[in-house]
């Protein structure tokens, strides 16, 4: 009798334990099921938002219109622009800068499909407010690089005989960004003729015949 009275507060706390650890997971559970869509919708918008950035004028929305590359052992989902006949005036997709000042640095590009660069946008980084954070903040900058393809630039900062700018007091961020972008550019005319094939124009919706009177 004494043996079983003495292990009563250790059962109570072992129930306790466990509906406190249920109540928590429950909660956890409840939380996730209500902020997951607003955040799903937050970073839709976010990203339309830098897509209406790189892309030039479109009809239809490119974020419900993309295909998934398989490239440099990850999944590249590539936005399709197209105008309202259905035809491909622009591609965009995500580039990552791994040798950062400060870190990684995410690049949004869009590309004509002859591979003309439409406009860059850096969408995330950590570099050094002043310094390295010209890359956004230095918007003639980030601008040279519309118009460039792969045959009419020398895809380097102006340090290393180039012809991209690099910052007073700061190479390593606007050098990791060009070797990004020229990467960026080497995966679409490895991908173009498999990208556009497979993005060809959309048939047109079959007319609803007319009835006759």
């Amino acid at each position: 009798m004494t043996e079983q009275t003495a292990l009563t507060p250790a059962i109570r706390m072992v129930l306790a334990l466990t509906l406190v650890t249920a109540i928590a997971a429950a909660l956890l559970g409840l939380t996730d099921l209500v902020t997951r869509q607003p955040i799903h919708e937050a970073r839709r918008a976010m990203l339309r938002a830098s897509l209406e950035q790189v892309l030039p004028p479109h009809a239809n929305n490119p974020i419900d219109d993309a295909l998934t590359v398989h490239a440099d052992g990850r999944d590249i989902p590539v936005y399709i622009a197209r105008d309202d006949t259905g035809r491909v005036v622009a591609l965009a997709w995500e580039v990552i800068a791994p040798d950062g000042y400060s870190g990684a640095i995410r690049i949004l590009m869009g590309v004509a499909p002859d591979g003309t660069i439409q406009a860059i946008r850096v969408t995330d980084h950590r570099e050094t407010p002043g310094l390295g954070d010209g890359i956004v903040r230095n918007r003639a900058w980030v601008d040279s690089f519309s118009g460039k393809r792969l045959d009419n630039a020398r895809w380097a900062v102006k340090k290393d005989g180039g012809d991209f700018d690099q910052f007073t007091g700061a190479t390593i961020t606007p050098r990791a960004v060009v070797k990004a972008v020229h990467r960026g550019l080497e995966f679409f005319a490895a991908q173009r003729a498999r990208l556009l094939k497979r993005a060809s124009p959309l048939e047109e919706p079959a007319r609803k015949a007319k009835l006759q009177p």
